[in-house]
C-alpha cells in the first residue's frame, strides 16, 4: 500500500513538472546563458526599503546595487561608490564619491539624490519599514523614526550629483559591510513616487540598477530576471537570464533537476543519500539560526522563566537535525550563528558562548515541575505556527512530540501557514509560538543580538530585559572603540538572552543542493544577500552528469 502511495505521489509530481515545462518553456529552457534555480518560498516585495526576508533580499541583491557589495570573502567592495568611504578623524563623517556611469534600467542616471531619497524613506515613520532600526547608526535616524525630528535631518547629504556625505551617530567598525545591505540601496525618486505604495509590488513597478532586472514575477509561481543592459559593469555579466521556480516541495525540486529543467535545487534529507555519489551534491552551512518565538503577550504562561527553560531543554536538537535534515545543518542552542563574526582574539564568537539551553530532559522535567508549581496548573496548551512546507510540517511534528513526551501536560497544536501570512502574524504580535529564522545582515554579533532588544520590530515576544538593553546600547555606543570590552558586553548579552530563554534556538541552517557542475562563479554569503550571481556563467564544455570535461 505504501509503495502504491509513493508511486502515485511521484506520478503527480512528474506530471505537474512536465505540464509546467510544456506550458512555460522559457522558465526551464537552458538555451543561451541562463541560471535556473528552485527557491522554497516567494519574495514579498521589490521595495528595498521594506525588505525583511531572505528571499526578497537575495533577489534584490541581483537587481539593485548600493554604495558597496559583498565579495566572496563577505567583505565590502565598491559598487556604485568609486572607493571605500573617506572617514573623518573621529570616524563619524563619511565622504563617498559615486561613479558617473551608473544608470537605472530606464536610462536615468543613479545620483546622490537617489540615496538621500531612499534612506529618508526608510527612516520616515510613515513608511513603517521593519528594518528602520538598521539605520540607527545614521545621524538622527532613531529620532526621525520616532517622529521627533523631520526626515530632512537624517545624516545623509548630496554634496553634488555624485558625492555623498554621511554623518554617523558614532564610529562603526563594520560600517562598510552595513552599507552593503539592501536597506541602504538607492531608489529612483521619480519612479518610486509615481507608484507610491504600489512601488515594488510587481516587476514593472520598479526600475533596477543592478546586474539584472526583474521582468516577470508571478506570485507563488516564478520570478524571472534578465541581464540589465543599462548596468555600468554589464560587460562583466555573462548570464542572459536568471529563472527562479518557487516550489515548497524539495522532492519536486529534485525531480526538476533530474529532468535538466533547473540548475540548482535544495533537496530533502531522504534524498541526500540518493545523490551522495553525484558531482551535483553540495552542502553548505549558513549563519542562519532557526528558533521558536514564545509570545508572552498571547500566552501568559510563557512569562514563567522555568516554563521557557523547560521548553528549550526538552528538544533533542541532534536527533532533530540528523533525522529531519541530513544536509549539514548543526544542532544549536545558541542564538548567534557560527560564521557570523570573530572575537578580537580571532575566535568565532559563537564558539565562546556556553549555552544553558542544551538538550537535557532531566533539567527540562525539573524546570517543568517548578513552572507547574509557580503557575498553579498542571497543563499548558499553545499553538505553534510554521510555514506550509513539507519539511516544516515534519519539523513541527518532531518538536510537538519532544515537548509532549518530555513535558507531560504540555500540548502543542500545529498551524501551517503561507510564509507571508506567518511573518505578518509575528510582526503584529498575533501568534502564540512561531518557528522563525534569522540570518545576519552584517558580520557582527549585533546583527543577531540587536533584534531581541526591547522595542525592536523583530522582538515580538513581549520579552524585555533592562540589563540586556543596556549592554546592547553600550556595545553600539561607548564601547565601539574598545574591542575587548565590547566583545565582553556582547557575550554577556547573549548569556542573559539564553538564561532567560524568550526564544528557543533549535539549529543552524545547512543546505544540501543539487547544483549543475556546469555552473561556475556562484558565490554564497554568510552575511547579507544569500548569493551573488554577477560572476556566474554556464560552462557547457562540462558534462552535467559526470562533472568532467566533455570528450
Amino acid at each position: 500500500m505504501k509503495k502504491w502511495i509513493t508511486l502515485i505521489v511521484t506520478l503527480i509530481i512528474t506530471s505537474s513538472i512536465l505540464s509546467g515545462c510544456s506550458n512555460s518553456k522559457s522558465l526551464y529552457s537552458d538555451e543561451g546563458q541562463v541560471f535556473r534555480k528552485v527557491i522554497p518560498q516567494d519574495m514579498t516585495t521589490l521595495d528595498t526599503t521594506m525588505i525583511s526576508d531572505a528571499v526578497s533580499g537575495d533577489i534584490a541583491g541581483q537587481s539593485f546595487e548600493g554604495l558597496y557589495s559583498m565579495n566572496k570573502h563577505d567583505k565590502a567592495e565598491p559598487a556604485i561608490a568609486t572607493s571605500l568611504p573617506k572617514k573623518s578623524k573621529d570616524g563619524k563623517t563619511l565622504t563617498v564619491d559615486l561613479r558617473k556611469d551608473a544608470k537605472w534600467s530606464n536610462g536615468d542616471p543613479v545620483t546622490a539624490d537617489d540615496f538621500v531619497f531612499a534612506w529618508r524613506k526608510v527612516a520616515n515613520p510613515k513608511t513603517a519599514s521593519e528594518f528602520a532600526y538598521i539605520m540607527s547608526d545614521i545621524k538622527n535616524a532613531d529620532d526621525i523614526n520616532a517622529g521627533k525630528k523631520p526626515v530632512k535631518d537624517l545624516g545623509i547629504k548630496a554634496l553634488n550629483k555624485y558625492k555623498l556625505q554621511i554623518n554617523l551617530e558614532r564610529p562603526v567598525p563594520y560600517i562598510n559591510e552595513l552599507l552593503a545591505l539592501n536597506t541602504f540601496d538607492p531608489q529612483n525618486e521619480k519612479v518610486a513616487k509615481k507608484y507610491g505604495k504600489a512601488y515594488g509590488t510587481t516587476a514593472d513597478k520598479a526600475v533596477y540598477n543592478g546586474p539584472f532586472k526583474v521582468v516577470n514575477w508571478k506570485v507563488e509561481d516564478k520570478i524571472q530576471l534578465e541581464k540589465n543592459n543599462q548596468y555600468w559593469d554589464k560587460k562583466h555579466v555573462k548570464l542572459d537570464r536568471v529563472n527562479y521556480k518557487i516550489l515548497k516541495d524539495n522532492q519536486a525540486g529534485a525531480a526538476l533537476y533530474d529532468t535538466n529543467s533547473v540548475d540548482d535545487a535544495i533537496i530533502s534529507s531522504e534524498q541526500v543519500d540518493k545523490y551522495k555519489k553525484s558531482p551535483a551534491l553540495r552542502k553548505r552551512l549558513t549563519a542562519a539560526t532557526f528558533y521558536i518565538k514564545l509570545n508572552e503577550k498571547e500566552v501568559p504562561e510563557f512569562k514563567n522563566k522555568h516554563l521557557r527553560l523547560a521548553i528549550a531543554q526538552a528538544i533533542n536538537r541532534k536527533e532533530y537535525v540528523d533525522s529531519v535534515f541530513n544536509d549539514g545543518s548543526l544542532p544549536s542552542s545558541n542564538f548567534t550563528g557560527y560564521g557570523t563574526a570573530t572575537t578580537p582574539s580571532g575566535k568565532d564568537f559563537a564558539s565562546t558562548i556556553k549555552s544553558p539551553l542544551k538538550y537535557n530532559k532531566h533539567e527540562a522535567a525539573d524546570n517543568w515541575k517548578k513552572a507547574q508549581k509557580e503557575l498553579g496548573k498542571k497543563n499548558v496548551t499553545f499553538t505553534l505556527n510554521v510555514q506550509d512546507t513539507p519539511v516544516q510540517k515534519i519539523s513541527a511534528e518532531f518538536i510537538k512530540s519532544q515537548l509532549e513526551t518530555n513535558l507531560p501536560g504540555v500540548e502543542v497544536k500545529v498551524k501551517q501557514l503561507p510564509f507571508k501570512q506567518k511573518i505578518n502574524l509575528e510582526l503584529s504580535n498575533n501568534y502564540q509560538a512561531s518557528y522563525a529564522g534569522w540570518s545576519p545582515d552584517y558580520p557582527d554579533p549585533m546583527a543577531f543580538l540587536e533584534i531581541m532588544k526591547t522595542g525592536n520590530p523583530q522582538n515580538n515576544t513581549d520579552w524585555g530585559n533592562k540589563e540586556y538593553d543596556q549592554l546592547i546600547k553600550d556595545a553600539n555606543g561607548k564601547l565601539l572603540q574598545e574591542p575587548e570590552k565590547r566583545n565582553e558586553a556582547l557575550q554577556q548579552a547573549e548569556k542573559i538572552l539564553l538564561e532567560n530563554a524568550p526564544v528557543t534556538p533549535i539549529y543552524q541552517k545547512g543546505e544540501a543542493h543539487l547544483t549543475n557542475p556546469q555552473v561556475k562563479g556562484l558565490v554564497y554569503h554568510k552575511v547579507g544577500p544569500d548569493t551573488t550571481l554577477k560572476d556566474v556563467y554556464i560552462d557547457k564544455s562540462i558534462d552535467r552528469e559526470t562533472g568532467k570535461k566533455k570528450k
